[in-house]
């Protein structure tokens, strides 16, 4: 009994006001723990779907851009194509226009050419016919100028016809002759040479009457010389 009464009365952990403290605080932090992980690890998710998410529709943007780019590009290559066209054609009308312009240009030139050659054959003959008084023979010489009048006259009209129709073939687009714009201005015509060379024979008598005056005139010197 007394040593029974002798032992110690043993006092609960618990009943420590201090560890009673310590012992809620740890109980509050595993609470807190537990609520915030599951906060964590979904906003850990969400995070990475964020980023998949801009990803995603930085993607789309893309590709429609480059859809858009695509589209642009067939559609400037259309137009350039139409506009190569339209570019060929007014190039191929204007060169029309100014073939036809030296077509005409040339019949003018031709038409006044022969009008101003006409009066000179005119008065030519009518100037030899006078002179027929004095050397009969110049009547072969008035005759030679008429049938190159007459000559000229006849193969002038077919070349202005054939001239017409090249025009109107021109006009069609059939073809185009490669025709120099200096048609206005045409060099000067090289007489020939050499007399055999000649498209115009004068009178027999004539050009003996020539030939014996360079004869004459070649002997001069030698003449002189001796």
């Amino acid at each position: 009994m007394a040593a029974h009464m002798m032992r110690p009365k043993l006092m609960p952990v618990l009943a420590d006001p201090a560890i009673r403290s310590v012992a809620r605080l740890a109980v509050r932090a595993k609470a807190v723990l537990q609520i915030k992980t599951p906060v964590l690890r979904s906003n850990a998710m969400f995070g990475k779907d964020d980023l998949v998410d801009n990803l995603s529709r930085d993607l789309d943007r893309a590709r429609g851009r480059r859809d858009a780019l695509a589209s642009e590009a067939t559609t400037l290559t259309a137009q350039i194509a139409e506009i190569e066209a339209r570019l060929s054609e007014e190039k191929k009308r204007r060169e029309r226009e100014r073939v036809l312009g030296e077509i005409e240009a040339i019949k003018t030139r031709i038409r006044q050419a022969a009008g101003a050659f006409a009066p000179v054959v005119d008065g030519l003959s009518r100037a030899i016919e006078q002179a027929t008084a004095v050397v009969p023979e110049a009547r072969e010489l008035n005759s030679f100028l008429v049938s190159v009048a007459t000559e000229i006259d006849s193969v002038l009209d077919p070349l202005l016809r054939e001239l017409d129709q090249r025009a109107d073939a021109v006009r069609a687009g059939q073809s185009v002759p490669d025709l120099p714009s200096s048609a206005n201005e045409a060099p000067p015509v090289e007489l020939p040479k050499d007399t055999d060379e000649r498209l115009l024979r004068f009178p027999a008598w004539l050009s003996r009457d020539k030939e014996a005056d360079k004869k004459e005139t070649a002997e001069g010197p030698r003449s002189t010389a001796a």
